[in-house]
């Protein structure tokens, strides 16, 4: 009998929904791809509505240790829920656990996506080296720092993120005292920046505005993501 799934993560929620959509029956608020995906919304990734998890009875739930809370995980497990908790920090880690999460704990055969994905970024298009600061929320002003996922997508395509030795993650930042780049990235999620606002608080440095599923989401997406981010950071320098 095929598992019943509720997908706490939105780049799971799409892997899975891509590969077989039959298996989910809940995803958070924030799980948008596939845009016709209709199962059971259980809230968001941060505060993800237990009792309605819990009614619906899934086999599995499936989860990510940076976008998950842990206390929520263990309420989930104390109730005796079986719950996959992945860790993807860069690239090779999205493909091996995407596998692990689709083939081992779903039982499907290895989508035909996910080796498109890594083909794709077996050899991407790449940039000529630069640094680059990358903001991901303002007010306050924060960005990438060390060891992240998007991170390690920009190092590929040859840009070198100038907080990635940062103490944490997503550090907050001041930006009279920010580090000198060549390139600001602007994503559209999970701040929404745009032309009209982003750009203004970096003059005199090329924007690059891309698309954050693109640089964030580990699923599909991944198979087109070296394409669409190399000339999207390559229009900043036009």
């Amino acid at each position: 009998m095929s598992p019943r799934i509720v997908s706490l993560v939105p780049s799971l929620t799409e892997a899975v929904a891509a590969s077989a959509p039959g298996l989910l029956v809940g995803a958070t608020d924030w799980c948008t791809h596939p845009a016709d995906l209709d199962v059971v919304r259980v809230k968001g990734t941060k505060n993800p509505d237990v009792p309605r998890i819990l009614a619906l009875g899934p086999d599995l739930v499936l989860a990510n240790e940076e976008e998950n809370r842990p206390a929520d995980l263990d309420e989930l497990r104390a109730a005796g829920l079986n719950v996959l908790v992945t860790h993807i920090r860069t690239l090779p880690q999205a493909l091996t656990e995407l596998e692990r999460v689709l083939v081992e704990a779903c039982g499907l055969p290895r989508p035909h996506w996910l080796d498109e994905a890594a083909r794709a970024w077996a050899e991407p298009p790449a940039l000529a080296p630069c640094r680059a600061i990358v903001p991901i929320w303002r007010r306050p002003w924060m960005v990438l720092g060390r060891e992240t996922f998007a991170g390690d997508l920009l190092a590929r395509l040859g840009v070198r993120n100038v907080y990635a030795d940062a103490d944490e993650p997503y550090p907050r930042i001041a930006l009279d005292e920010r580090r000198d780049a060549d390139l600001v990235v602007l994503p559209d999620e999970p701040y929404r920046f745009t032309a009209d606002d982003g750009p203004e608080a970096f003059p005199g440095t090329p924007a690059a505005l891309v698309d954050g599923r693109m640089l964030t989401w580990y699923g599909p997406s991944l198979a087109d993501a070296p394409a669409r981010l190399s000339a999207e950071l390559r229009a900043a320098f036009r």
